[in-house]
């Protein structure tokens, strides 16, 4: 993927590449996934030993990454839970807690959240679904900058760990960068894990 073209262009050819990846690899991508997330799971949840990480999954839309297998491994060990909301235009999303099975509701932008009864929650550990990423940990999202505003306000208010998740076919050599963007703290795919240094 070419890093000159702009955000605009790279959206389209990143849109590309995951769905070419999502088609070919089929089962195997979130398999890959959940074993390297899980194999990382320890060193993860360190920091944060002696309190419960809240961990902040993601519900895919089209071709996105499924994390749901991760999910449900997590909550089979015991692991608090939470799915983003989007609430507003130009807002932080926020978290609700949720366990595989329970019950989602149909939100904005063709996402699904959980139920408006559900708890609030602040995440420790939040994956983040991308469209491009590059090895300094700048990811390439659909351009509405929720999760830009949501880890600049966890990492204003405490101690955060940000993943992105995404196909290996994803990255690419440079991505254009704002001053508002956030980058990962670690990429995960289905071929490797990225910690960004």
């Amino acid at each position: 993927m070419s890093s000159f073209l702009n955000k605009s262009e790279l959206r389209d050819v990143a849109k590309q590449a995951r769905a070419e990846a999502a088609q070919g690899l089929g089962d195997a991508g979130p398999r890959g996934f959940f074993e390297n997330l899980l194999g990382l799971w320890d060193e993860l949840s360190t920091p944060y030993e002696g309190l419960e990480a809240v961990f902040a999954g993601y519900y895919p839309i089209g071709d996105e990454l499924d994390v749901r297998p991760a999910m449900l491994a997590l909550d089979r060990l015991g692991i608090l839970q939470s799915l983003p909301e989007v609430t507003a235009k130009d807002r932080p999303l926020r978290f609700r807690a949720w366990s595989p099975g329970e019950d989602l509701e149909q939100g904005t932008l063709g996402t699904l959240h959980p139920l408006n009864t559900a708890p609030l929650m602040r995440p420790d550990i939040v994956l983040v679904p991308l469209l491009a990423f590059d090895a300094r940990g700048h990811r390439l999202g659909w351009g509405g900058g929720y999760y830009d505003r949501t880890l600049e306000l966890l990492r204003k208010t405490g101690k955060v760990t940000a993943i992105g998740v995404a196909y290996s076919a994803q990255e690419v050599d440079v991505l254009p960068t704002d001053n508002y963007d956030q980058p990962v703290d670690w990429v995960i795919t289905e071929k490797q894990v990225l910690k960004i240094s």
